[in-house]
């Protein structure tokens, strides 16, 4: 039976990558068929927390830092992808009868645990078919479902639940929002490139009291703190001409956040697009643009793995804010490695901050993500 499983995860492999490389070489022809995101995307909660079929991709993205019973300190990362393969309208031309295994979607996962205090990434993905119960999405009564075999997303009225088995590592975590959701750029119309169809819909839950279990090496702590999350759909892919986005989502002790995204141009410049979201103490909004803000790079960590040199350590500075902030990694090697579902290999950690606010002491935490340094980011995700 186990060697029956595994032929099957091969082949749903093997099936999947052959979709994507001749879904890939039909993209430019193909984009118009899908729907855009070209203005305002008016969000509204709970509809917008579920699928989105007929966009080519979205994600669920969780980041959190938290402290266990024994005071050991974690980060962990939990995001699901969803792929869409053929347009809207393509399954009116399928055969009658149908195979079981046919499907419009594919859903992906990655899972990690960076375990501060004991130096140690841990790291997971998956892939699968939205066929046969194996995964899918689906929004009921206002509750939303994600799943890919054994993980899952629920998110209910006033809660998140997320839930990861791995042969290394596993969690349960349940979250309550203390801010509503927050859009970012106009009405959660957040451009990323030069024409007004590069752009994504997207929104953040900035500040989640989370609690729950973490296990690893036989061993389960409870463990609570803050986490953070990340929705966004859309069907652009990267603009031709950027490499990759360093993106940053900063919880401060005043009881305010940050997220910042900058977008790298091939020739080692930033897009003025790039662009960010501070978020007062009461959960408002205020649009940070490329002038507002600058982030230099004060260090670099090379990955043993890859060869790919990352940016370790920054200074940012949000002019009109009077907000200077030194960020550094809580451990070096963060780096995710997933050859088997999206192919990206990229970095994605734990951090913390320290610096003034106002001229007023300030620490904190977070999570930065770093994409295209280990080679042109050219996936779709």
């Amino acid at each position: 039976m186990e060697k029956l499983i595994k032929i099957v995860a091969i082949v749903t492999l093997c099936l999947f990558f052959t979709i994507q490389q001749i879904d890939n070489l039909a993209f430019a022809d193909n984009q118009s068929n899908f729907l855009s995101v070209t203005g305002p995307c008016n969000l509204e909660f709970p509809r917008d927390h579920g699928p989105h079929p007929g966009y080519r991709t979205e994600w669920w993205y969780y980041t959190g830092n938290l402290i266990s019973e024994n005071g050991n300190h974690y980060g962990f990362q939990l995001t699901f992808f969803r792929s869409q393969i053929s347009p809207p309208g393509t399954k009116k031309n399928w055969p009658r009868p149908s195979s079981a295994w046919r499907t419009q979607q594919i859903y992906l996962g990655h899972a990690a645990i960076s375990d501060i205090s004991g130096q140690q990434h841990l790291q997971a993905e998956c892939v699968s078919r939205e066929a046969l119960d194996m995964a899918g999405g689906d929004q009921k009564d206002g509750n939303t479902v994600i799943f890919i075999k054994d993980w899952s997303l629920r998110i209910g009225a006033d809660h998140h639940f997320i839930k990861v088995t791995t042969a290394n590592f596993a969690f349960e975590l349940t979250s309550t929002f203390l801010k509503q959701p927050v859009s970012h750029g106009d009405a959660g119309y957040s451009r990323k490139g030069s024409s007004p169809e590069r752009a994504s819909c997207y929104y953040s839950l900035t500040r989640l009291k989370t609690k729950g279990f973490i296990s690893k090496a036989g061993q389960t702590e409870l463990v609570e703190g803050l986490s953070w999350m990340d929705r966004e759909f859309s069907t652009a892919a990267l603009e031709p001409g950027f490499t990759g986005w360093d993106w940053f989502s900063l919880q401060l002790s005043d009881n305010t956040e940050i997220m910042i995204y900058l977008l790298r141009e091939n020739d080692g410049g930033l897009s003025p697009l790039s662009s960010g979201t501070f978020v007062d103490a009461i959960g408002e909004a205020r649009h940070l643009a490329n002038d507002d803000f600058n982030i230099e790079v004060l260090e670099t960590w090379k990955s043993p793995k890859s060869n790919a040199v990352y940016p370790a350590k920054w200074r940012l500075q949000i002019f009109p804010l009077s907000i200077q902030l030194t960020i550094f990694p809580n451990l070096a090697d963060q780096e995710m490695q997933t050859l088997k579902s999206t192919g990206m290999t990229y970095w994605e950690g734990s951090v913390s901050l320290k610096g003034t606010k106002d001229g007023l002491a300030m620490i904190g935490q977070g999570y930065v993500e770093l994409t295209g340094y280990a080679g042109p980011f050219d996936a779709r995700m």
